[in-house]
């Protein structure tokens, strides 16, 4: 394959390890937590100096320039067609019949769609006592696609510094795991009973700016952030002549078995950014009970990957990553060979077109669209689904389309555990605050996940039985989650 510098271990995972000599994470263990406490909150942290270099590369000047000139010519087309800004009456049309009112400023309206329950009665009270849903918003709302331009030009403050492992999964392929590492020498602190939050970017493999800030706020406060990377994907070598498809879990649950065996004692919180989300959702939906997670969160989730491809997304969005993942998979053109039509694969003019080169007109197994997706769809088991899971989601993503038709709003009415907080404003994976670098959408995924341990906390106090360690299996297998049914009712 090319990758004689990668030392590979010859025993299977999920423990085997392959990565650098660099600084690993070291976390000294801790007792569990007592009957009451749900999962602990973590304490706040103010972030220092970067203890390494950046976790990715800056932004070349060239990259800039190019990226000022494509918004200056987009800010004047939407000046010139005022197609920029979102109408009011449609914001009202796509939100009827969502019960709960979270926040209100105006015309600005954050409202929560799920399931009547205990546990949504809890998220209402916590989320309207959130001051990240109140005020304090953009100069320019109603410009989702300025919004998105904004996230492209924006570098993250302070610059995260990292620790990388490289994780081999069962078919010898590999896996790269980036630990956020904070000035103190020790990813997200010392302590074995701080969250681990698994971040996951978005299905091309970017690491945007937005998702290391969001990192890098939930390492001040305690989290142990750590950046899951495809295979192939942010540098991460590719050793078989495949990769993942969009809503294939495997690699993620491997990822996650070894993170269970490495934090036995800490809960496992997961956050996915933009198309990311879709394989976030497929896995919660094959795992089901077993997934191994506390709590998830979405951002700008996208629910129906066929349609998505298929109705096309803005130039803007479309382009950046179609770039980023030829880029990507030129450097493995004579490994890749062997499975896919190299030719007809770099020369995609569209994220559709490279799907499709990828998975469906491979050598060995060829599949049509409609096969690859009924094996692929993020929602296919969402019925399955049984860990609380927030999508956080704007009526004016100009990414996953109009809201009216890209929202599967009787998920979110029949499912105990999916969440839906629908603003009217805040693009895609933007929720921008007036404050440089500064997402208030990040403040409100953090504060879900503060109000599930307070509400676990609650439950066990107020029936007086601590939470099961685990479920089923030997004795001395990791603790894994489970919600009881009583919490959704």
């Amino acid at each position: 394959m090319g990758l004689s510098h990668v030392s590979l271990p010859l025993h299977p995972v999920p423990l085997a390890l392959a990565g650098s000599r660099s600084r690993r994470p070291r976390h000294s263990p801790a007792a569990r937590p007592a009957p009451g406490q749900g999962f602990p909150l973590p304490t706040r942290r103010a972030l220092g100096p970067p203890a390494r270099a950046p976790a990715a590369p800056m932004v070349s000047p060239e990259g800039l320039v190019a990226v000022a000139l494509a918004g200056l010519s987009l800010l004047a087309w939407c000046l010139w067609t005022r197609r920029a800004e979102v109408p009011g009456d449609g914001d009202e049309e796509e939100e009827e019949g969502i019960p709960f009112i979270i926040a209100e400023d105006g015309s600005w309206r954050c409202r929560l769609l799920c399931k009547p329950s205990a546990l949504a009665q809890h998220l209402v009270r916590s989320l309207g006592r959130s001051a990240a849903l109140r005020g304090d918003r953009w100069w320019w709302p109603r410009w989702p696609r300025l919004q998105l331009l904004w996230q492209l030009l924006q570098a993250p403050t302070p610059q995260p510094a990292v620790a990388r492992e490289l994780l081999q999964l069962s078919d010898t392929g590999l896996v790269a795991l980036d630990w956020l590492v904070g000035p103190w020498g020790a990813a997200g602190g010392a302590g074995g009973l701080s969250p681990v939050l698994l971040l996951i970017p978005n299905a091309a493999g970017m690491v945007t700016a937005g998702l290391l800030q969001l990192g890098l706020r939930a390492l001040e406060r305690g989290f142990i952030p750590v950046i899951f990377n495809r295979r192939g994907h942010n540098g991460c070598p590719l050793t078989t002549p495949r990769l993942q498809p969009f809503g294939d879990p495997g690699d993620l649950r491997e990822a996650v078995t070894y993170l269970r065996c490495r934090h036995p004692c800490a809960p496992l919180l997961a956050v996915s950014e933009g198309s990311g989300s879709g394989l976030l959702l497929a896995y919660l939906g094959e795992s089901g009970s077993s997934s191994r997670l506390a709590a998830a969160a979405c951002l700008s989730p996208i629910f129906s990957g066929q349609e998505w491809f298929e109705a096309g997304m803005p130039w803007l969005y479309e382009w950046p990553l179609l770039l980023h993942l030829k880029k990507g998979l030129s450097r493995y053109a004579v490994s890749l060979a062997e499975a896919v039509d190299v030719d007809g694969l770099l020369g995609s003019r569209s994220l559709r077109e490279l799907e499709e080169a990828l998975f469906c007109r491979t050598k060995s197994h060829p599949t049509s669209w409609e096969t690859y997706w009924e094996r692929n769809e993020p929602l296919r088991d969402a019925d399955e689904a049984a860990v609380p899971v927030l999508c956080l989601c704007s009526a004016d993503d100009p990414v996953r389309g109009p809201a009216a038709r890209s929202l599967p709003l009787e998920l979110f009415r029949s499912s105990p555990y999916f969440f839906l907080l629908l603003t009217p404003r805040g693009g895609h994976c933007g929720f921008p605050r007036r404050d440089a670098g500064r997402c208030w959408g990040h403040e409100a995924v953090l504060e879900f996940f503060g109000a599930m341990g307070e509400f676990l906390g609650a439950e066990e106090l107020r029936k007086g039985t601590p939470r099961p360690r685990s479920i089923g299996g030997p004795k001395g297998e990791p603790p894994t989650f489970a919600w009881q049914r009583s919490y959704t009712r």
